[in-house]
Order: structure tokens, then C-alpha cells, then sequence
């Protein structure tokens, strides 16, 4: 029992000292991440009225190479952590850099080569959701 309450008192003093950037501030320096790289066809898709959401924003964006999408990821790993302190609660696909999933928990940042953003098509399955897209820089 005391151990729980260790952590309930831990967490609950982590969140007084570093409250969690709002979603809409969070996409946003997603998004200027993406753009410093030259990011293409950013798109996002705001979730937060459709039922059973798993999260507030999708954050789409592609570039053209292995090497591109990583630098994508890793650009806005650091805009994200500069700007607001946050880090992903989750990466997965670093490694052969097909599609890269940034989970921030309320905004989760897909980042694609284009063939693998076609097969998949998110915009597609999430058709519902209010879309904006972004000019290419």
C-alpha cells in the first residue's frame, strides 16, 4: 500500500512541476520540426470530436529517403523538447525508416516515405476527422 502511494505522490509532484503542453502547442512544434527538415505534405488530422479517439491530433508528414525520415523524427524530437519539455512516450520504426510512429500521447506523429504513406493511407481511415494541410516549404 505505501508503495503505491510513493508513486500516486511522485507522479502527481511531476505533473505540479512540468504541467504537459495542450495538444494544440504540442502539433504545433511538431510541425515546425517537420518544416526545419523540409518535411513534405504535412497533414494534420484533428481527432479530438471523433468517438473513440486514441489521441487528439495525427501529425502526417513523408520525406524521400531513409536517411530523411529519421532527420524528420529527429528534428521534431528536439523542437518538441526545446519548446515545451516533452518527450514521446513511444518511438517505433527508427530502424529501417519506412514509417516512423511518435507517440506524445495526445498528438501521434506518423512520418513516412511516400510509397509506404500510399499503401497505408490514414487520411483515408480517419475520413471523418477535420483535415489541414500544409504548403510545402
Amino acid at each position: 500500500m505505501a508503495y503505491v502511494l510513493v508513486i500516486y505522490s511522485y507522479k502527481n509532484f511531476l505533473m505540479q512541476i512540468q504541467p504537459q503542453a495542450s495538444s494544440e502547442l504540442l502539433q504545433k512544434f511538431v510541425v515546425e520540426g517537420l518544416q526545419e527538415i523540409k518535411g513534405e505534405n504535412i497533414t494534420i488530422l484533428d481527432l479530438r470530436e471523433i468517438e473513440n479517439a486514441v489521441t487528439d491530433y495525427f501529425v502526417i508528414a513523408e520525406g524521400n529517403s531513409n536517411t530523411q525520415v529519421n532527420a524528420l523524427s529527429d528534428s521534431v524530437h528536439k523542437s518538441v523538447r526545446e519548446n515545451v519539455g516533452d518527450r514521446p512516450w513511444h518511438i517505433e520504426g527508427k530502424e529501417n525508416a519506412e514509417w516512423v510512429l511518435m507517440d506524445y500521447v495526445n498528438v501521434v506523429v506518423h512520418i513516412f516515405q511516400k510509397g509506404t504513406r500510399e499503401f497505408y493511407d490514414l487520411e483515408s481511415l480517419w475520413g471523418d476527422a477535420p483535415t489541414t494541410t500544409l504548403e510545402n516549404l
